[in-house]
């Protein structure tokens, strides 16, 4: 891949890494705020739901920041766009729509139909 692409793809990984940071500080900030003081269990039950939801996403998150840091060290190592499992470049289309993508889309579908038979 040419030297272009994978500077717009390391800015491309880099805002989403840096959007989720920033969503879990503000998260870990919120949740450490004192002020909520709620006597009605309803209340109360309604904000450990709502901060339930919330802990689910920053998860799921954490695990997309992951990939992130995985694909930003692909295009450091001269890897990225090349798929894992065949070796062939994954189509930019793919990359645009997921950029951790490590697998060219036949061989993702490949992976999926083996999932749903196994």
């Amino acid at each position: 891949m040419e030297k272009a692409k994978l500077d717009e793809f390391r800015q491309i990984l880099q805002g989403q890494l840096d959007d989720i940071q920033r969503a879990a500080g503000g998260t870990v900030a919120e949740m450490t705020d004192e002020k909520e003081n709620f006597p009605d269990p309803t209340d109360r039950a309604a904000l450990e739901s709502d901060r339930n939801f919330e802990l689910r996403i920053r998860d799921r998150e954490r695990k997309l920041a992951n990939k992130i840091r995985e694909a930003l060290e692909r295009i450091e190592d001269g890897e990225f766009g090349l798929c894992e499992s065949c070796g062939e470049e994954i189509g930019e289309g793919r990359l645009k729509a997921r950029p951790v993508a490590t697998l060219c889309i036949e061989c993702k579908t490949e992976q999926e139909r083996q999932e749903k038979i196994g």
